[in-house]
Formats: C-alpha cells, structure tokens, sequence
C-alpha cells in the first residue's frame, strides 16, 4: 500500500507538471509574438513569464526522474532530496528569467522607452487563449490539491503549505501567478488603450515581476528548508511518539527526530527509554515491534532509528550489563532499496 500511495502521488505530479509545461510551451511563443506586435510591455513580460515556466516544467520534471532512482551504497536513504535540488534551481529561473526581465520591461515603458504596435487586438486574443491554457493548466494542479485534502482531512490552504511535494508546490504556485498575470496584463494594456498612457502598461509589467518575486521567494524558501533537513509535520511526530510510548516496556521517549527524504520519505530517530526489568533481547524485540508499527501507521516512515537507554539501579549487574549490550543499537527499515540495488542487507 505504502509503495502504491507513492507511485499514484508521483503520477499525479507528473500529470500536473505535464500539463503545466504544455500550456507555457505554447503561451511563451504566442505572448511574445503579441507582445512585440501590439508593443506591450506586460505581453512581453507574460512571454518571459511563460518562457521561465517551460524551463521550469523541465526542471520538475527532471527532479521527478531522478528522484525515482532506488538507493545505492553512497545514497542510502535514496535520491528523494533531488526534489529540493531542482525545484530551487526552479525558484531562481522563475526570480532571473522571469521577475527580472518583467521589472526591467516595465520600467523602460514607464520611462518612455517602451516601443508602440498596432496589433493590440491580438494581444487581447493570447491574452484570452491564456486564461484557457493557463485556467486549464490550473484546475488539473487544483483538483490534485483537493483529492489530497480529501484523504488526509485538512483545508486546501493548510495542506498546501504543509505538504513536502515542492513538485507539487511548484506546479500549482506557477499556474496561479500565470493566471493572476494574465488579468494584470489585461487591465494595463486595456488602460493603456483607453488612457492612451503607456504608464499602465508598464505599471503592469512591473507588477507581474513582482507577484514572480514572491513565488520564487516561496518555492525557494520552501525547497531550502527541504534540502538542508526539514522534520516532519508536528502533528506527525505527535503520532510517532504515542505509539512508541504505548509499546509495552516503554517508559518514555527521552529524543525523538525526524526529517524528510523526499516528499514520500521520513527518517525517525529516538532516544527510547525502557523499562529497569527489560533485558537487552527484549529491548531489541520491543523496538522490533515498534518499527512495524510505526511503518504500517505512518506510511511516509521509511527508516527508524531506535536507541534503547535504560537507568541503572544499583546493585543490580544484570541490568548493566544490558545496558552495556543494548545501549546503542540501531534498527532500520530500509523498504526494500538495498535488495532493488542489488547489494546485500546491512
């Protein structure tokens, strides 16, 4: 089940960052042809807009390959982080290629530097075969958005930005600043007809750079806290530790730490305190058991980590020397990956 929800969670980006890259593929073409015959600013920043996004679909889609890749002997935990990687390389295309040549654009028309065009009428018409591109391209990421919601209970605002995909994240981020975009781009260049004042026009493009300023800052955050080690949902943890707490034998969890491998992986670490009268095989059976559990409740648990401490009472050897033996000893469920890659089990 756990290896299936993964699989049908990387199809459905793969959808969404598909059709997502289609739509820009053929919108980037088209505004700048606009752009350059009705002599509009916030077309041309659209076209640029539209080009940073193609470039970033083949980012995603990169990431979502090369994430696929089963673990080896110098990546034991797999290659799930390349997510992170390219979705930052992602942020700073959607920031250079996108945000800084919408800025620039539409300073130079607001300082009268802007060139004029006749066209205007095909402006408009991009302008409306975008919203049914970019609008379509913007559902798919939507309706991902909610069938997730659905399974796991939350809001669409709070499983948004709760989710590990950046993929995702990416995708729907990407879609809803083309949308918003395309209405900036429409009202200015509808301002500048009317008024006759290519401020508007510029004023527009300047917009748009700044609404791809504060995706790029988002998805670069995001990507950021990923890649240098981000734990896992509070409410998450909350579940790991009640059911390590509730094995028999455990009287507390001292440490508890996780982080992400990827959006469908999680790493966790503890510190478990047993009980005085458990020997150091019992321990190893308990956290044994633990490691099941923990995997079949939480399906993004991919490796435990489990420490077994005990408090020595004095006078009383037997419980040392377990604490000697068991101490330190490590449990890991590695899901698989080093029999996919061929090498023998730790």
């Amino acid at each position: 089940m756990q290896g299936y929800r993964g699989r049908v969670s990387r199809a459905e980006t793969t959808k969404t960052v598909l059709i997502a890259g289609a739509a820009n593929l053929i919108l980037a073409v088209t505004k700048l042809i606009a752009g350059a015959l009705a002599g509009s600013s916030a077309m041309l920043a659209e076209g640029a807009h539209s080009v940073a996004d193609t470039l970033n679909q083949g980012f995603l889609l990169a990431s979502l390959r090369r994430s696929e890749r089963p673990a080896d002997r110098r990546h034991p935990f797999g290659y799930g982080n390349e997510r992170y990687f390219w979705s930052l390389l992602a942020a700073f295309g959607i920031l250079v290629a996108g945000a800084g040549y919408s800025i620039y654009e539409g300073v130079e028309t607001i300082l009268g530097h802007g060139g004029q065009g006749e066209q205007v009428w095909l402006a408009f018409l991009v302008l409306a075969l975008g919203v049914v591109l970019e609008g379509g391209s913007w559902v798919r990421a939507y309706t991902q958005a909610r069938r997730e919601t659905r399974e796991n209970g939350r809001d669409l605002v709070d499983h948004v930005k709760r989710s590990p995909d950046v993929t995702f994240k990416a995708a729907l981020f990407e879609d809803t600043a083309a949308v918003v975009g395309l209405l900036v781009a429409a009202a200015g260049l509808t301002l500048r007809e009317v008024t006759g004042s290519p401020f508007w026009d510029g004023l527009a493009s300047v917009l748009i750079g700044l609404l791809l300023v504060v995706v790029a800052y988002a998805l670069g955050r995001e990507s950021k806290d990923l890649l240098i080690g981000k734990a896992a949902d509070v409410e998450v943890q909350s579940r790991i530790r009640e059911e390590i707490c509730s094995s028999p034998g455990v009287d507390g969890v001292d440490e508890l730490f996780t982080m992400h491998f990827g959006p469908e992986a999680i790493l966790v670490a503890a510190k478990v305190h047993f009980s005085d009268d458990i020997s150091a095989d019992e321990a190893e059976d308990i956290a044994g058991e633990i490691d099941r559990r923990l995997c079949e409740r939480e399906p993004l648990v991919r490796h435990v980590f489990l420490d077994p401490t005990q408090r020595e009472t004095p006078n009383v050897p037997e419980q040392r020397l377990a604490r000697e033996n068991g101490g330190r000893r490590r449990r890991t469920r590695e899901d698989g990956a080093r029999t996919a890659a061929g090498e023998p089990p730790a």
